[in-house]
């Protein structure tokens, strides 16, 4: 319930924090059985759209003119594509090349983290692949040593593939060891705990359930705090030169 019009989202030329009390809920053309809620588009300025995409048994996604991929945060999805059917769990996820015929279905009532974005081709790389895995079968590394700050990252990492996504996990009380300032851009879902964030010159709680998107050279920090690990997914675009082609 609001209280005369509180709440933690923010909107800033560099960065934008959206809470749940916040989300509005959309149709999108050709998904049935579906809401979306969307978080980051190139209204916002953002290059990639991310959406919690908001499934009844039975829903269907529609078709996208872009690369696909989906994170399972409840439910189970099936995901039919290059002559395969793969079931998804919460954490399970799929990676589709833009222009791969698939379908979507939901196999009960579902919410999955939908991120879309025009593929850049990579002069003499190859094409990418289907991926599909769980996020709880990827092995963990330490963030710069830091056994605190755990990376998963569930996208491969090489020429054919423009953009990274992967999940982040803090100890209570871990935090990043410096502010951040780069030319990636970032969604960022909280999925479980919470902490603070810097953001430009702004200081935020956040957690479970809020979005975050930051935008080129957005200076950022995180630090978890409560009793409890800190995760969040978190999208970059990657591997391609700042002046394109």
């Amino acid at each position: 319930m609001q209280h005369l019009g509180a709440t933690r989202s923010s909107l800033k030329h560099d960065h934008l924090l959206q809470t749940p009390d916040t989300f509005i809920r959309t149709p999108l053309p050709g998904a049935q059985g579906v809401e979306f809620i969307i978080h980051a588009a190139p209204r916002l300025g953002a290059g990639f759209t991310q959406m919690t995409a908001e499934f009844t048994s039975k829903g269907t996604l529609g078709p996208t003119p872009a690369q696909r991929f989906l994170f399972v945060l409840s439910g189970r999805l099936e995901v039919k594509a290059g002559g395969k059917t793969h079931i998804l769990a919460p954490n399970g996820y799929a990676y589709l090349p833009q222009g791969t015929p698939h379908t979507v279905r939901a196999l009960a009532a579902s919410r999955a983290a939908v991120i879309e974005k025009a593929y850049e081709a990579q002069p003499g790389a190859a094409a990418p692949d289907i991926v599909v895995g769980n996020e709880n079968n990827v092995a963990d590394v330490a963030l710069m040593g830091d056994k605190a700050l755990r990376v998963r990252s569930m996208m491969p990492d090489g020429p054919p593939y423009d953009f990274a996504v992967n999940t982040m996990t803090y100890d209570s009380g871990a935090a990043l060891s410096m502010v951040e300032v780069h030319v990636m851009e970032h969604g960022l879902l909280m999925l479980e705990g919470g902490g603070i964030y810097k953001l430009n010159d702004s200081w935020y709680p956040v957690e479970a359930g809020d979005f975050i998107w930051m935008g080129p050279y957005c200076p950022q920090w995180f630090g978890a705090l409560g009793k409890r690990p800190a995760k969040y997914l978190i999208y970059k675009d990657w591997r391609r030169h700042p002046l394109g082609g």
